[in-house]
C-alpha cells in the first residue's frame, strides 16, 4: 500500500518538483536531476513522515535545496580539471524556457526559492514561508522584487527584439 502510494506520489510530483528545482538553483538540469532523484530517495525512507507533510512536494523541494547546499559544502575544497567544460543540458527538456531560466538565474538564491515554491509548485504564502523557514511578509517581499526584476527583463528583452 505505502509503495503503490509512494509510486503514485512521484509519477504526479516529480516533473514539477524538477521543474521548481531548476528554477530555484539555475544550474544544469543533470544537477537538478540529481538533486530531485536523492530528495525522492530520502522521501521514500522516511515516506510516513513525509506523507503527513503540509505540502509533501515541498518538502521535496527543500530537501533538494539541502542537499545541494550540503554537496557543494563538500565540493568546495575540490580542484576542477582544467579543459573539461561541463556540458550544459537544455532547460527546455525540463520544460522551463531557457530565457527564463537564464533570467531567473540573476535573481537572488532566495528569490529564485521563492519563485520556485510560490510559481512552480504554486504553494501559498504560509506554505512557502514555512519551507523556507522564513516570515509570510518576507515571503511577499522576496516575490513582489523577483517578479518586479522578471518584468523589467521581460520589458528589456521585448525592446531589443523590436529593434532587430
Amino acid at each position: 500500500m505505502e509503495q503503490r502510494e509512494f509510486e503514485e506520489f512521484y509519477q504526479e510530483s516529480r516533473d514539477a518538483c524538477l521543474r521548481a528545482v531548476l528554477a530555484a538553483t539555475g544550474d544544469g538540469r543533470q544537477l537538478a536531476e540529481d538533486l530531485v532523484a536523492e530528495a525522492f530517495a530520502r522521501a521514500w525512507t522516511s515516506w510516513r513522515k513525509v506523507r503527513r507533510h503540509p505540502a509533501p512536494r515541498a518538502w521535496i523541494v527543500r530537501t533538494a535545496l539541502n542537499t545541494r547546499i550540503s554537496w557543494w559544502r563538500r565540493r568546495r575544497h575540490e580542484v576542477a580539471l582544467t579543459g573539461h567544460d561541463a556540458v550544459e543540458p537544455t532547460a527546455a527538456a525540463a520544460g522551463v524556457d531557457p530565457a527564463l531560466l537564464a533570467m531567473l538565474r540573476r535573481l537572488p538564491r532566495r528569490q529564485r526559492e521563492v519563485i520556485a515554491l510560490r510559481v512552480f509548485l504554486d504553494l501559498d504564502t504560509e506554505s512557502t514561508a514555512k519551507t523556507l523557514g522564513i516570515a509570510p511578509g518576507t515571503v511577499t517581499a522576496h516575490l513582489s522584487r523577483a517578479i518586479a526584476t522578471l518584468r523589467g527583463d521581460l520589458a528589456t528583452a521585448n525592446s531589443q527584439e523590436g529593434e532587430l
